[in-house]
């Protein structure tokens, strides 16, 4: 009884319901199924008809997500695998309607002509060639027994089947996209033939633009008439004004007070290690020596003209607060010539496949090649063109030539810079056991090790709250006067622009990747006008959105900066037609207080006018025009024309045009990559990613 009183209590709104679900079946009977489904909530989007639901977006997505890693953001993976799904199904359905099916023959004839599966051992027989049987049962064990092996040979042999796809589409397109000898003659003569003219011109300039009264409804219509050239995506205009967290002086005056109370400590310590790590430091120490020139300039002579144990500093260097203490000081070249015999055994680093030999037997072989050279150094060469697996080199008889400190491996540097000119002797590093001469140094000079205690330079606590307050003071007193530019003045904060901001974006100019902003520029419920605080890493920020542009065409507020100026022209020009009318060249020129000017050997591949600049439009006329009759009020570029081409020199007449007739073919063959361009242009393409992606 209860469930009927409460269906009597809203009759009338059920009767609402189904009224207006019947009114729209009648306008169309699909949209019946689609009042009552829920399907076109759970779709990404449609391509001519077929849908892209979630559930296919995000298995690909995942999928496209598991072959990059963590190298895109979620909104580039995002955008990125919509226009694979889009350039897939755009493609299968060209093929579909061409009566063209890819087929499974197709995919594995292509998978096994691939060299990495040709070339591969285990698919080979004993007599080294490809054996496809093989290949067969590989797959076959791999889809019984190694689930995750299998799923990524299924993905690639499906990607195989888009790019077999694609490219018989391609293929097929391109098949008929020659050029007849004919189009070769054309081309020859248009490019090359060569024309005379006189002419009287009036550029736009000489009316000011301020003069001209261009209306929005003119713009409105102008936008209507060009609907190709202004139809735009939704987008979004915001102001903001940033208030980053940045530390005072007086922060980082404490900070110099709290380091400089470490010092005496730091220079008392036994071990650096524990004392860095005990007191908290940002950096550790770096078991390298270090030059002068790679020392902070502020502190490299006080560090170079002291001794061990020292404590330099405090000093600031790349936003860090530092003291530094000299472990150890030593004299080392910058750079030295060396060369080596790298003897690899099984489990080093870049090992050969080829290479069976242990560790113990690879450091018994350099020891034997060592105690050789020591006794007959010049038989280096030739030892190391024999048994040196580092081929880059070997050839050259080992020799490394110069290098500097931070260049080799940590091992081979050690041995090389701390050692002298003329040493032997063998090194194991991750690649092996290497036989090293050192051949020659130079600028020997003082090196220094340190032990560095360090603290980033921040905002103390007072500072955040100080700069939270400014941001908070600014939004509350947006709220009062609702007016965010005035407020911002008053105010005297910098307002920085971002334009053009689209629903799928997540970069937001100036201030990086914040797809929460883009979110609530987006969000249905926010309007011109509205602002709100973002509190982000290291800065806050006040956002208000001044403009909103949905998707359609672009609005006359948007488009007048590029449409005004087209506009002015063609009124300009409208004026200037009625003062070049006339039969004879002189006496409009005379009317028009300017002279006759002179065109002489333009052509249509280079329509540039003598004192005028480039008019294609205008020597494409003269090209078509009779020979000395007169061409009234000729709109171009840059002014109106009156015109009398005086003389047409055609080319010289080739034996045949097959050079002309290849290039044209050529040329639009290598264009394959307009041809999907053109077919997802004429494609019906419903994009719902920004619904998916954006909180409304």
């Amino acid at each position: 009884m209860a469930v009927l009183s409460k269906i009597r209590e809203r009759s009338m709104f059920l009767i609402i319901i189904i009224g207006l679900a019947l009114f729209a079946f009648v306008l169309d009977p699909s949209t019946l199924k689609d009042f009552f489904s829920s399907n076109k909530i759970n779709e990404v989007g449609e391509i001519n008809g077929e849908a892209i639901t979630r559930q296919e977006f995000i298995q690909e997505l995942e999928s496209y997500k598991q072959q990059v890693g963590s190298n895109v953001s979620e909104m580039q993976a995002v955008n990125a695998v919509w226009e694979n799904i889009l350039r897939k199904k755009i493609y299968q359905n060209q093929l579909s309607e061409a009566g063209i099916t890819i087929g499974e023959a197709d995919v594995w004839n292509e998978l096994i002509s691939i060299p990495f599966v040709q070339n591969s051992p285990e698919y080979q027989n004993e007599a080294g060639l490809f054996d496809e049987q093989k290949f067969k049962q590989f797959l076959a064990d791999t889809k019984e027994n190694n689930k995750e092996l299998w799923a990524q040979w299924a993905a690639y042999m499906g990607q195989l089947k888009d790019n077999l796809s694609t490219t018989t589409y391609n293929n097929l397109i391109t098949a008929g996209l020659g050029a007849s000898l004919k189009e070769g003659e054309f081309e020859y003569l248009y490019e090359n033939t060569k024309l005379n003219a006189d002419f009287v011109y009036i550029p736009y300039t000489t009316i000011q633009d301020s003069l001209v009264k261009i209306k929005k409804s003119e713009v409105e219509s102008y936008i209507k008439n060009h609907k190709a050239d202004y139809e735009v995506e939704a987008s979004r205009d915001i102001d903001y004004v940033t208030f980053e967290i940045v530390p005072t002086s007086d922060d980082e005056n404490a900070l110099k007070t709290e380091v400089s109370s470490l010092i005496e400590d730091f220079k008392l310590a036994t071990n650096d290690n524990l004392f860095l790590s005990e007191n908290q430091s940002d950096t550790y120490i770096e078991d390298n020596f270090l030059y002068k020139s790679q020392v902070n300039k502020q502190v490299s002579d006080s560090i170079f003209s002291s001794a061990k144990g020292k404590v330099v500093g405090p000093y600031k260097d790349n936003g860090f607060l530092k003291i530094s203490k000299i472990t150890e000081i030593s004299r080392m070249p910058d750079s030295v010539k060396a060369s080596h015999i790298l003897i690899p055994f099984v489990g080093a680093q870049r090992v050969a496949p080829e290479v069976i030999r242990t560790e113990e037997s690879a450091k018994k072989l350099a020891d034997s090649i060592l105690a050789i050279v020591k006794s007959k150094v010049d038989k280096f060469e030739s030892l190391a063109k024999e048994f040196s697996s580092d081929k880059s080199n070997s050839e050259k008889g080992g020799n490394l030539d110069w290098f500097t400190y931070t260049r080799m491996t940590p091992e081979f540097r050690d041995y090389t810079f701390k050692g002298k000119k003329g040493d032997l002797g063998v090194v194991k590093t991750p690649f092996g056991f290497h036989v090293i001469k050192i051949d020659n140094q130079r600028n020997i000079q003082n090196v220094v090790k340190l032990a560095t205690f360090s603290r980033k330079i921040v905002a103390s606590e007072a500072t955040e709250n100080a700069i939270f307050r400014n941001a908070e003071q600014f939004s509350l007193a947006v709220t009062k006067d609702n007016n965010f530019l005035d407020v911002a003045n008053k105010m005297t904060y910098t307002i920085k622009p971002a334009i053009g901001i689209k629903a799928l974006d997540e970069n937001v100019p100036g201030l990086g990747n914040q797809r929460q902003i883009v979110t609530w520029a987006f969000n249905k419920d926010t309007k011109p006008g509205d602002f709100k605080r973002f509190d982000l890493e290291g800065f806050h920020v006040v956002v208000s959105l001044t403009s909103s542009q949905e998707k359609g065409l672009m609005s006359a507020d948007k488009a007048i900066n590029t449409v005004r100026p087209i506009l002015i022209n063609e009124k300009k020009a409208e004026t200037l037609t009625k003062k070049l009318e006339g039969s004879n060249l002189q006496d409009i020129a005379k009317l028009n207080n300017t002279n006759v000017m002179t065109a002489v050997g333009v052509s249509l591949k280079s329509p540039t006018l003598s004192g005028v600049g480039v008019e294609p439009k205008i020597v494409g006329a003269m090209y078509f025009a009779q020979p000395n009759k007169i061409y009234n009020s000729v709109v171009g570029d840059r002014g109106v024309y009156t015109f009398k081409m005086t003389k047409k020199e055609l080319p010289v007449l080739l034996p045949n045009y097959e050079i002309n007739r290849k290039r044209i073919a050529d040329s639009r063959k290598n264009a394959t990559y307009k041809i999907y361009e053109a077919i997802k242009k004429a494609s019906e393409i419903e994009d719902n990613r920004a619904n998916v992606y954006s909180v409304n």
